[in-house]
């Protein structure tokens, strides 16, 4: 088995429901071919760098995943039918970082300034 982290940007007039039913379906999907999820992270509306099918913004979504290569591949199948999302991202890893959450430490920072 393999480590992947996975990232999705979803369009930014997605509902917080639809971002769910995202969530769950490429879960699924990571289940039905005995894969692992160790982790969901759900980053929430984020500004990009640069206008992506007209959008500012995406919710980003993240996956750390424990599977083969197959599931990639249909994960990613899956993906690019989708209208719902804009990117997707897939790297493989050597060891997960499970400790640091990178977009809540900011979100401290940001309330503690004031």
């Amino acid at each position: 088995m393999n480590l992947y982290e996975h990232t999705i940007i979803a369009r930014q007039d997605v509902s917080p429901s639809q971002i769910k039913q995202i969530q769950e379906k490429y879960s699924k999907i990571v289940e039905k071919f005995d894969g692992n999820i160790v982790k969901l992270e759900n980053w929430g509306l984020m500004n990009m760098s640069y206008l992506i099918k007209k959008n500012k913004k995406g919710n980003y979504i993240h996956f750390k995943i424990k599977a083969d290569g197959k599931i990639i591949s249909e994960l990613e199948k899956n993906e690019k039918i989708d209208k719902n999302l804009l990117r997707y991202l897939t790297v493989k890893v050597k060891k997960f970082d499970l400790e640091t959450d990178y977009f809540k430490k900011n979100e401290e920072k940001e309330f503690s300034a004031r």
